[in-house]
């Protein structure tokens, strides 16, 4: 019997995370897999954040907290966007939830009505189309390719719009992709935008401390769209603290009330433990975030050098984030053997299984001429990563 509901199956399963279940399937055989295909950092959280875990608990913040969180972590997120990112808000114009990803989802879910527009460039982060889906949207992809550095253009934006436009989603730094966008560039975005005051911005900022290029930059800074537009970010990424949970949006009033009231009926506010951890991370030292930001960019600089030698892959310089996302259809039609490559997704399976390397395919991000690598493991292990998938790829006939 199935029963299930016509918007659950028409989702798609999340491939970084079948990618990364069917690696570790292989590593429990015996397998020795190096998984380039997890999109979290390979650090451990910062002894000062596990200490403020730690104390919240002898402290008793074991109860339910208020829906959009603690006061005190809403004022310490409220604190680091002025001080990092020169922006003005309030606590009541942010709202912490179980992570990003719930964050982004929830903006989207209080935003799009069914048949509502949502622009997503792609590459895009696998998500972003299956949560417009859940709202009953319609993605809108606007594809940019790795000869301008996988970003969109205004022009290519201005295209896009239509009268059913509601949101347009923009990650910088970019997962799957790492690129950046610098302040002129989301300059021409806003320019278009101010046309269309509709459209409504989703700017997931997650990687923004994971940055090789200098101040990270929001579209939230110009004025004419601080008031349409929905930063998302979290403590995931820059402080090593993926599975506390802890994420946030902040933007107007009005929006971030409305994720409340849809928070309160489905999770209401996110794990006390974690509120106070996260609270530490932004009051605290800094020091623990630049030192893995310069780890990562070691090690972007050493798998792209890499990368490009590698005969058949088209390379690009990531700016930010801990991912490369080489292009790779020049092996499509290819074989080894009987089996055959017919694209990206076949490739990376062919590297899990014959190079022992865990990667993931770009179709599920909006690219099926790519592949998507982390470098978020030791120099040791993308050596070798390399030096497998170079040998396995030379097979290809």
């Amino acid at each position: 019997m199935n029963q299930l509901s016509d918007r659950l199956n028409s989702l798609s399963p999340s491939a970084t995370l079948a990618m990364s279940q069917k690696s570790a399937e292989l590593k429990a055989q015996g397998v020795d897999v190096i998984n380039l295909s997890v999109g979290e950092p390979d650090f451990n959280t910062p002894d000062h954040i596990k200490e403020a875990a730690k104390k919240a608990i002898d402290d008793n913040f074991s109860r339910y907290s208020p829906v959009p969180g603690y006061p005190a972590l809403r004022n310490a997120i409220v604190e680091k966007l002025k001080k990092e990112n020169g922006l003005e808000y309030t606590a009541a114009q942010i709202s912490c939830a179980n992570g990003a990803k719930q964050s982004v989802c929830n903006a989207i879910l209080v935003l799009v009505n069914p048949g509502d527009e949502v622009i997503v460039p792609a590459p895009y982060w696998v998500s972003y189309p299956e949560m417009v889906k859940l709202a009953e949207g319609t993605p809108v992809i606007v594809p940019a390719g790795i000869d301008q550095d996988f970003k969109i253009t205004p022009a290519q934006l201005e295209a896009a719009i239509s009268p059913k436009t509601k949101v347009l989603i923009l990650c910088s730094p970019s997962n799957p992709t790492g690129s950046v966008y610098s302040k002129e560039e989301l300059a021409g975005l806003a320019a278009v935008l101010a046309k269309y005051p509709q459209v409504v911005v989703i700017a997931d900022e997650i990687y923004e401390h994971i940055n090789y290029i200098g101040e990270h930059q929001s579209i939230a800074q110009f004025p004419e769209m601080k008031e349409r537009t929905v930063i998302v970010n979290g403590v995931s990424k820059a402080y090593a603290m993926t599975g506390w949970r802890i994420g946030f949006i902040a933007g107007p009033e009005w929006l971030v009330k409305a994720c409340n009231k849809l928070q309160g009926q489905y999770t209401s506010g996110p794990c006390s433990v974690s509120q106070k951890a996260a609270e530490a991370a932004y009051a605290g030292t800094q020091a623990p975030v630049e030192k893995m930001r310069k780890a990562f960019e070691r090690r972007r600089d050493l798998i792209v050098k890499l990368a490009k030698e590698v005969p058949g892959f088209e390379v690009n310089v990531p700016e930010g984030a801990f991912y490369l996302f080489p292009k790779c259809d020049s092996f499509f039609g290819k074989s080894a053997g009987e089996r055959k490559i017919n694209d990206s997704d076949d490739l990376a399976m062919y590297l899990l299984e014959v190079a022992h390397v865990a990667c993931v395919g770009g179709a599920s991000f909006g690219a099926p001429e790519c592949i998507r690598m982390s470098y978020a493991t030791s120099d040791e292990n993308i050596v070798e990563a390399i030096r497998r998938i170079k040998e396995a790829l030379a097979n290809l006939k």
